[in-house]
């Protein structure tokens, strides 16, 4: 997103909640302001509305740890971390939670880097984001989105408090009455040890007492050194690293929540699909059937095409048609097949009426249109009652000679259409 909406909430839901809308870009602040307690929040809902939503909490509430934990897998090494801390810890383990950071590995060997924090503090956090309808996914302890450099630290006063940033993964939350004292602390330290002058980039106007003198400030051991100011929440705007550390993961991260209009899109969407697989799905079964129907009618060809041909061995649907050609040319028939299965149909009936009359062989000359039938019967008669049965379908007929041979009488019949040339 182009604008970021940086909220640094309180520990308590009465204190001071600062808010600053920040340019990506140009890196540069479109507003800022103040909130007097939690309640107001919903002054912020629509400021939230299309923008990155990032909360800085208080790092007085937050122990940053970082330790080295025996182990081959990360995942071991998270399940062991907590309880070698149970000891530096004010709370019991189950009453906290423990963040995970990016980090790999430092210096010392460390490789395990843990922002620790209360559960019930954790929760408090998000339900006052959550009464004020603000999509948050990102918490970030505020004092280590301060700026850091090697062998520098980096401090600013927010709220009357101090906070230090020694290093990438350690810092301070100081109160504003104390400060001179831990200030005196680490020059101590550094005096005792007699280290390189450690140097403080303050943004901030920072307290001085009896106990540290200008003296002091200036030694050769401990160097403040004042920076342009700075508004606090632009500071850490302009200088946090949102891959580093964020304290809502695991049971505290948030979830994708999609928005109403694309929630209905997904419906109409999820319906059509719906729709469209119902189509398809009928579409499929139709289809089953056609194709059920059509080896249905394929098995009933080959059927009958063993049933008229029953010295046929192999019938395949694919070549039955040029089967069916082969055997018409083997009965004298040429290219015309149209016309001898007409002249069949014709016929049909007076084989139907006659049935004493056994064909014998049937020839089609296609140059004559003419069909030559051979057949056998029990007597002449039965000749002369299938001639007539022809000439009732106006077929021109010509008789050939019969024969006595035993019981059975032969013939023979020259068939053509009435007005074709025999």
């Amino acid at each position: 997103m182009l604008e970021t909406l940086y909220i640094r909430l309180g520990s308590h839901s009465q204190d001071t909640i600062h808010w600053l809308i920040w340019a990506n870009a140009q890196q540069e602040i479109i507003a800022s302001g103040t909130l007097n307690s939690a309640s107001h929040l919903v002054e912020l809902t629509e400021k939230s509305q299309q923008r990155q939503v990032v909360s800085f909490v208080p790092g007085c509430e937050v122990a940053i740890k970082s330790l080295k934990v025996p182990g081959n897998s990360a995942k071991a090494v998270r399940l062991a971390a907590p309880y070698m801390l149970e000891d530096d810890l004010a709370q019991d383990v189950e009453s906290l939670f423990f963040a995970y950071s990016a980090i790999k590995s430092n210096e010392q060997g460390d490789n395990c880097f843990i922002a620790v924090v209360a559960r019930q503090q954790l929760q408090l956090w998000q339900s006052w984001l959550h009464a004020a309808d603000i999509k948050c996914k990102i918490m970030v302890p505020d004092v280590l989105a301060m700026p850091i450099t090697d062998n520098q630290c980096s401090a600013i006063i927010l709220d009357e408090q101090v906070l230090l940033r020694q290093s990438q993964w350690q810092g301070l939350v100081i109160d504003v009455n104390t400060w001179p004292l831990v200030a005196s602390k680490l020059f101590q330290a550094n005096e005792d040890t007699e280290q390189e002058a450690q140097q403080i980039n303050s943004y901030s106007s920072l307290p001085n007492s009896a106990q540290l003198d200008s003296a002091q400030l200036n030694s050769t051991y401990l160097n403040i050194k004042a920076m342009p100011e700075e508004l606090p929440l632009a500071l850490l705007a302009q200088h946090v690293d949102l891959s580093l550390i964020n304290l809502l993961q695991g049971e505290f991260q948030v979830k994708e929540q999609h928005s109403p209009a694309l929630l209905n899109w997904l419906w109409v969407a999820g319906i059509a699909v719906c729709a469209l697989l119902m189509n398809v799905g009928l579409k499929g079964a139709h289809l089953m059937q056609l194709n059920a129907q059509q080896q249905q009618i394929e098995e009933q060809i080959i059927s009958l095409y063993k049933k008229t041909f029953p010295k046929t061995k192999r019938v395949r649907i694919a070549t039955i048609k040029s089967q069916l050609t082969q055997k018409m040319s083997g009965i004298g028939t040429t290219g015309d097949n149209s016309g001898f299965l007409s002249m069949l149909n014709q016929i049909q009936p007076a084989f139907s009426t006659v049935s004493q009359l056994q064909a014998e062989t049937i020839k089609y000359d296609g140059k004559r249109h003419e069909i030559r039938l051979q057949a056998f019967a029990s007597d002449y008669q039965t000749f002369d009652n299938f001639r007539s049965q022809l000439e009732k379908a106006n077929l021109k007929v010509s008789q050939g000679a019969q024969n006595n041979q035993g019981d059975k009488i032969s013939g023979s019949f020259s068939i053509s259409a009435q007005g074709k040339k025999s």
